[in-house]
């Protein structure tokens, strides 16, 4: 499933070739999406601050540079998000803080400085758990976006990148920047039905994006196809926007290896007792899934992990409490801080982490990436559910569990993963693919969500009214 780009779910990359060749002016295109900010956002939240009137000017500035033959390349005037625990000069960034809700940042980190000197212009800061401590997309004292594929009863969003995930999903912004830690870009892409690309860890840059585990924080492109996304991953990575034009019309690099299929490619899947952790609708999403890749001429086989996938997200989750408490603990100990409580407990239970177990899992890392990797064998790559459940409603969502089943143990093995958006259920809800690579993969995963992206049929965006 992707979104169709038609209406306000613009495509990025067909977007830059409208730009380029005049039928499509990024100031147009900025004003529908402030528009359909202001009129919908209201509801959703997706947003901690738009920058309305610099994003307008910014997006004029663009059009008459790309007129008189000075475009960048294709992230030229297009509007995007930026997850509010990054850090962008002169503007708020309030860590989805209420303690940090007038705070002002006093530099602009790589990422946002490589997509903004590519030509990509802040539209506004998104929502974002707590100091991105959390799966669900909950945040107390800052609101909690409404996840908009249910407009009814208000469902999570997914997190820790909630609001970068609505905000999308929404038709808000034509893609976004999110952070990866524990699945916070592939739980809100896989619960709103979006693109989310988790990168091999280290591959990019994290100055300038506040910290919450230095070992495994790894951010990562959202958008609403793999082409979108691909676009945005060379550009963090650092690419030139002339060198992506470059391959992106002549089919090479990257562009030659997403558009080879699947065919003959060797994909694992799920064995019984890891669908044991699904529910019905997911499985059925996953099984469509497999069937399209299967008649693309895949050949699937079972995997099963060497290594308990329920542990290794049990292991990851407390690295990620002891340098959460490492960085922000004092902060979590001062109760008279307006500080969500869900995040609260998290944050004091990194306390409670013996240094025996936090090093003995740094450690173990390397043991169990090598067990994996053996495990695969002559696999390609491997294919799980993003979650294991739809979204749930906000009233339901128990935060004494967490939703990373499938996300965290390759966060804390450094693999690379893409959630790709799978067929809604009967309800109207998305579900999703992980597509799970080893360590500088990238290339083959996308390679398999393109491949899948092309199998299924387009739906509409969500219906916002």
């Amino acid at each position: 499933m992707a979104i169709a780009p038609d209406g306000p779910f613009y495509s990025l990359d067909a977007l830059s070739d409208a730009f380029r060749d005049g039928s499509a002016k990024p100031s147009q295109v900025m004003r529908a999406h402030l528009d359909r900010i202001a009129k919908y956002d209201g509801k959703l939240g997706a947003f901690e601050t738009v920058f309305e009137e610099e994003a307008m000017e910014a997006a004029e500035a663009a059009e008459k540079a790309i007129a008189t033959g000075h475009r960048i390349g294709p992230l030229h005037g297009m509007p995007f998000a930026l997850k509010d625990i990054c850090e962008f000069e002169g503007r708020r960034t309030t860590w989805g803080s209420m303690a940090f809700k007038d705070r002002i940042s006093d530099h602009t980190g790589t990422l946002a400085r490589r997509l903004t000197a590519a030509g990509g212009i802040v539209i506004g800061k998104t929502k974002t758990v707590e100091c991105a401590f959390g799966g669900w997309g909950t945040n107390q004292v800052m609101g909690t976006p409404r996840n908009p594929w249910d407009m009814q009863d208000h469902r999570i969003p997914g997190g820790s990148s909630s609001g970068s995930g609505v905000s999308l999903a929404a038709g808000f912004a034509v893609c976004a920047v999110g952070t990866d830690t524990g699945g916070s870009v592939r739980l809100p892409a896989a619960f709103c039905g979006i693109t989310g690309l988790k990168v091999t860890e280290g591959r990019l840059p994290t100055d300038g994006i506040m910290p919450l585990s230095h070992t495994l924080d790894t951010p990562g492109p959202m958008a609403r196809s793999i082409r979108d996304a691909l676009i945005m991953y060379l550009v963090m990575e650092g690419w030139a926007g002339c060198d992506i034009d470059r391959d992106r019309d002549n089919g090479k690099g990257f562009y030659s290896e997403i558009d080879k299929g699947v065919a003959g490619l060797r994909l694992g899947q799920l064995d019984e007792s890891e669908r044991a952790n699904c529910t019905a609708e997911i499985l059925d999403g996953y099984d469509e899934a497999i069937e399209h890749l299967a008649r693309l001429g895949a050949q699937i086989e079972i995997f099963s992990a060497p290594d308990s996938y329920r542990e290794m997200t049990e292991v990851n989750g407390n690295v990620i409490a002891v340098e959460g408490y490492f960085h922000h603990g004092a902060r979590y100990e001062d109760d008279s801080l307006p500080l969500d409580g869900d995040v609260r407990a998290r944050m004091r239970g990194g306390r409670d982490i013996t240094a025996q177990q936090y090093v003995t899992a740094l450690q173990n890392r390397a043991v169990l990436k090598s067990r994996f990797d053996q495990a695969m064998g002559g696999l390609d790559a491997v294919l799980t559910p993003s979650t294991t459940m739809i979204a749930p409603k906000l009233a339901e969502t128990d935060q004494a569990i967490a939703p990373s089943h499938f996300s965290r143990p390759f966060n804390y093995m450094g693999m690379c993963a893409l959630s790709v958006p799978g067929s809604l259920t009967p309800a109207g809800m998305p579900t999703a693919l992980q597509v799970v690579g080893r360590p500088h993969t990238e290339a083959m995963i996308l390679r398999i969500g393109e491949a899948l992206e092309g199998a299924q049929p387009s739906v509409p965006g969500p219906s916002l009214d």
